[in-house]
């Protein structure tokens, strides 16, 4: 198919392609090394957390305390050897992409059709994750052992989480949706 001035459509990638193939398949390879490298630091950290004591071997002496020093510890880790030659792969791409003449970069038109739809999650996994330390913490079971935990115990732990999150998140919208129906309803003739 094609377009009014002659061209066909969604050739951009094409095009792209065939004029930049080899710094295509840099970047391509340059993604994959950081994958693999990405999975090797996080076996690499696995075992040396395992070594040196920051946590046990055995999950069901986990604490929380652990849990959350293991994972800060990762993040530390991956940034260091995966964020930072990311960050830089991407800042000589951007680079890269900037030295292109303008008009060539105008022909390739990748971003058409952009859709307003999201895939990104909207954070209530990570509150809900801090509320549940905050909780373990003031109950006391912060160096206890997981395995030892009840069922119970986590239940009324997440029923707890939520109560709060409807008091401190529900009654501030409860209050600005009841203000905007009033400010709605005063507009109405």
């Amino acid at each position: 198919m094609t377009g009014e001035d002659g061209e066909e459509k969604g050739s951009g990638w094409k095009k792209f392609f065939k004029n930049h193939g080899s710094m295509v398949a840099l970047f391509g390879a340059a993604a994959v090394l950081l994958f693999f490298g990405a999975i090797y630091v996080y076996l690499w950290f696995v075992g040396e957390a395992q070594s040196s004591g920051l946590v046990p071997g055995t999950l069901g002496l986990w604490t929380m305390g652990h849990l959350v020093t293991f994972i800060f510890h990762l993040i530390f880790w991956e940034l260091l050897f995966i964020g930072i030659p990311a960050s830089i792969g991407a800042a000589a791409g951007w680079l890269w992409w900037r030295k292109l003449p303008d008009e060539e970069r105008k022909e390739y038109r990748f971003n058409r059709k952009r859709s307003r739809r999201s895939r990104g999650g909207s954070g209530i996994s990570a509150l809900f994750w801090i509320a549940f330390c905050i909780k373990v913490y003031a109950d006391g079971n912060w160096n206890v052992a997981i395995g030892t935990w009840s069922l119970d115990y986590v239940v009324r732990s997440v029923i707890t989480i939520l109560v709060w999150g409807l008091i401190i998140f529900g009654i501030p919208a409860a209050i600005g949706g009841i203000w905007w129906i009033r400010r709605e309803m005063s507009r109405t003739p």
